[in-house]
Formats: C-alpha cells, sequence, structure tokens
C-alpha cells in the first residue's frame, strides 16, 4: 500500500513553519482506495505571499481543525503505508515535526516522485510537478492545493509503478533503501569516499558548476548526514539536494588546513548554496592596541587602523572592536581602568563587583597583571610573530603546514615527513600563497590551531637553520 501525500504550508522550513492543508490518496498498486483532504489551522498567520501562491488564506483557515485534531485520522491513513510525496523530504518532515509537537515519533519509509521520474522518465526539460505532468499528459487540477497535487502525483506514480514492476516486482523495496541519495546523484557515489578521511568536500550541479563546499573531520559521515531524513527540511535544502549530480573531495589531514582551505574556495567559487564566508571581509579600518602606561600595566585601546605596531587584533567597526575588548575584559578578569571601556575615575566598575583583581588601585602587581593581558592578546593575534604550524598531512608519511609571517597568514602546504628536520626555507617554499583575511584570523584563533605543533622562527633563521 502507497499513501500520496501533499501539503500545503506557512512557509518552507518544517523546524518553524506549520501546515495549512493536507491531502492523502492511498493507492493499493492497482487503483485508489482512499482519498482524504482538509484544511488545517495553522494557528498562526498565513503570509500574503503564501496565500497568492496557494490561494489558501488566514480566513480560510480560521475554523478549520488544528493539525492535532485530525492527527489520528492521518495516522489511521497512513498505517501500512510507504510515504510517497513528490520532493517526499519537504512533506514528511513538515508531518513528521506536526507529530514531534504532539510527542509522538513519526516514522515511514518513503519514495520519492521526483527522483523515480528521473529514473523512469529520462531526458525532461524539468521534473517540477507541473512541467511534468504537462510532458505526460496529465491533468493538474487546483496547482498549489494539496487535493490537487496529490491526485496527479498519485496519477504519476501509478504510470511509475507499472513500469517499473514490469521488470522487478520488488522495485519499491529496493528504491526505498536508496531514497536519501539525491536524485541526480550515482548511487556509488558515496560508497566511493574513503572512510574517516578529513577535508572539505564539493557539491555540483548537472553543468559542473559547484553549488556547495564544506568541510569535516569525516568527509563521509558529513555528506551522510546532508541527505538523511530530517536535515533537508527547508526548500533551500530540498532544492540543493535535488541539483546534486556529482561530489568531489579533498583531504587536507586536519581540520585546521580544512577550515583554511574551505574558507578560501568558498570566496573563489561563491557557491549558491553557501551562505557563510563568500564575502571577503576587508582588513580593517579599526584596531585593538596595547601600550605601557606610567605604572608598568599594559593598556588596551581601540584606535582607527593604521600600522601593526602594537597591534594585537582588527574589526570592521569601533563598535565591534569595544564588542571583542569587553569580552577579553570578561574572560580573563582585565581591568576596565586600563581600557578605552572604562569612564570613572578611582576603582573600575568589575573592582566594585569583585571582577577585577585591582590593578586599578594598584592592589594586583604589574607582573601578575601583564602576564594574564598577554596571554589574552596572545590568543587574539599573533603580533609580529612569524612560525610554522605543523601536523597531521593526507597521508602517514605526509606533514601539514600552516605559514604565519609577523602576525599574517601566508597559506598551507604539504611536505613529506623527512623535510620536516630541514631549514625554515625549506618549509616555507612547500606553502602554496593564499590572501589573509578576518575569516582566516578567526579560524587561526579556533582550538584547531592549538592542535598544531608550533615552530617560531625570525628573518635570520630562513636559509641556514634547523629546527
Amino acid at each position: 500500500m502507497f499513501a500520496i501525500v501533499d501539503i500545503e504550508t506557512t512557509g518552507g522550513n518544517a523546524e518553524n513553519d506549520k501546515i495549512t492543508e493536507i491531502a492523502i490518496v492511498v493507492y493499493d498498486g492497482e487503483k485508489i482506495v482512499d482519498t482524504y483532504c482538509s484544511l488545517v489551522n495553522p494557528e498562526r498567520s498565513i503570509p500574503f505571499y503564501i496565500t497568492q501562491l496557494t490561494g489558501i488564506s488566514n480566513e480560510m483557515v480560521e475554523n478549520a481543525p488544528p493539525f492535532y485534531a485530525i492527527a489520528k485520522k492521518v495516522l489511521e491513513l497512513l498505517e501500512n503505508c510507504t510515504f510517497v510525496a513528490h520532493n517526499v523530504r519537504f512533506d514528511y518532515n513538515f508531518i513528521k515535526n506536526e507529530f514531534k509537537s504532539l510527542g509522538f515519533n513519526f516514522q515511514k519509509k518513503t519514495l520519492c516522485t521526483v527522483r523515480l521520474s528521473r529514473k523512469v522518465f529520462k531526458g525532461l526539460p524539468s521534473y517540477s510537478l507541473g512541467k511534468l505532468c504537462d510532458s505526460l499528459g496529465i491533468q493538474l487540477k487546483n496547482r498549489h492545493r494539496a487535493l490537487g497535487d496529490a491526485e496527479a502525483t498519485a496519477i504519476l506514480f501509478d504510470k511509475i509503478h507499472k513500469t517499473l514492476r514490469e521488470t522487478d516486482s520488488n522495485w519499491h523495496n529496493d528504491e526505498i533503501k536508496q531514497t536519501p541519495i539525491p536524485p541526480l546523484l550515482d548511487q556509488n557515489a558515496i560508497e566511493q569516499i574513503p572512510e574517516l578521511m578529513t577535508g572539505i568536500y564539493y557539491f555540483y550541479d548537472q553543468n559542473g558548476t559547484i553549488i556547495y563546499i564544506g568541510k569535516s573531520k569525516d568527509i563521509k559521515k558529513r555528506i551522510v548526514q546532508h541527505f538523511a531524513i530530517g536535515n533537508t527540511g527547508s526548500r533551500r535544502g530540498l532544492q540543493m539536494k535535488n541539483e546534486i549530480a556529482s561530489i568531489g573531495y579533498e583531504p587536507t589531514g586536519n581540520e585546521l588546513v580544512a577550515l583554511l582551505f574551505e574558507s578560501n574556495e568558498i570566496k573563489i567559487h561563491k557557491p549558491i548554496y553557501n551562505i557563510q564566508q563568500k564575502k571577503i571581509r576587508a582588513i580593517p579600518c579599526w584596531g585593538i592596541y596595547s601600550e605601557m602606561d606610567a605604572l608598568g600595566y599594559v593598556n588596551l585601546s581601540i584606535k582607527p587602523f593604521t600600522n601593526e605596531i602594537n597591534l594585537i587584533t582588527t574589526a570592521e567597526s569601533s563598535m565591534k572592536a569595544r564588542a571583542i575588548l569587553y569580552q577579553m575584559v570578561e574572560k580573563h578578569q582585565l581591568c576596565l581602568s586600563k581600557t578605552d571601556l572604562n569612564s570613572i575615575k578611582g576603582p573600575c566598575f568589575n573592582a566594585q563587583i569583585k571582577k577585577c583583581r585591582g590593578a586599578c588601585t594598584q592592589k594586583e602587581e604589574p607582573e601578575s597583571y601583564n602576564q594574564r593581558a598577554a596571554e589574552c592578546c596572545n590568543y587574539l593575534n599573533f603580533s609580529n610573530e612569524s612560525f610554522i604550524l605543523i601536523g597531521k598531512g593526507k597521508t602517514p608519511n605526509e606533514a601539514s603546514i600552516v605559514h604565519i609571517e609577523e602576525g599574517f597568514y601566508k597559506g598551507f602546504g604539504f611536505i613529506s615527513t623527512e623535510f620536516l628536520q630541514g631549514s625554515v626555507l625549506q618549509l616555507i617554499e612547500a606553502i602554496k600563497q593564499h590572501p589573509h583575511n578576518r575569516d582566516i584570523q578567526q579560524i587561526l584563533c579556533s582550538p584547531a590551531a592549538k592542535l598544531m605543533k608550533k615552530l617560531k622562527y625570525n628573518k635570520s633563521q630562513i636559509s641556514n637553520s634547523i629546527w
């Protein structure tokens, strides 16, 4: 038995939006044996653009039953049925979340008519329900209403079912196992990815265009998570999944290099489904600087960005610089009077609430205070330090290296472990140059960087020094 389902909703996010209409057409493999349709009160306002699309208004659902009132009927209709829908993840995730809100764990085997149509009716210009019905001569009544779409999907599924069962009577059980794989993607694509591989991965569309770039300490596991039920509940996630035609990947050996590589690749390719890091955040117009006061305490000030001397870190605005400085003060119990954040004379406000150890009243010695301030500054920036970070490579006989020169990121590379005892110059020559930017600066302050071995050097050591 198969239950062909279609829903209309207040929006595209299964976590936040609600169902406004549901239709279920029960099909026994030969004919339709039951049909159900109901408007659903979403218990929230329907956006105007949704009303324009579906024709369902707030007035229409005002006296309709909420989902909990029809939940039992829905379960009865779906009992012992495989859940079938066009873009099944969308409908399935909405219904699953409605039941979740009632404390019920809804689980069904699923089939997607988009995926099946690509398999049975190859080479069509579009596999959207409307275009597909036009191509196959299926009458589609009341487009974007649940019953009209469900009935058309049932006719489509009948055609698919009768075509596939001629060659394999058990086709639907085999297809159910494969459903999480995107419809355009080769079934063996994921199996070919090595286990436990750290690096970055690419999703490509049919034209070979990169549509998404990600990173993971376990690429194969992360890609499977992308496709798993519950992870593609939004329209955007479903759209991306349906466009994935091939997968690529690049091993990096460790998480830090994966983060650096991913950030650079996103800025170069600007994939349509990546939201973060596409914009190159300019190296900044404000900075946090350190200087020594007359009493021997380190002071931290916010100034327009002019040079690298005594620079701790940077920000795009004075407001963001103040936010960073507040975090520094809170995390390391620094004294407000030793920063630009203080506006009162005498003991700072934090001293009054016992969050300052007394540098403002000279209760805490400069040596103790400055050590804590230095730890804070070193965490945020590398000042004028030059060093190389060394970590695992792509193979056991290879190491990855990240180069920082006078506080600025220069790039990363890979080198045979036998050359790790060579000169600084040998290591630097293995580096592939990449630009420094704000995203990179934050990555280099992340916990992943702390796992790498840090080897400092100065300019006089470059050509002849051995580690």
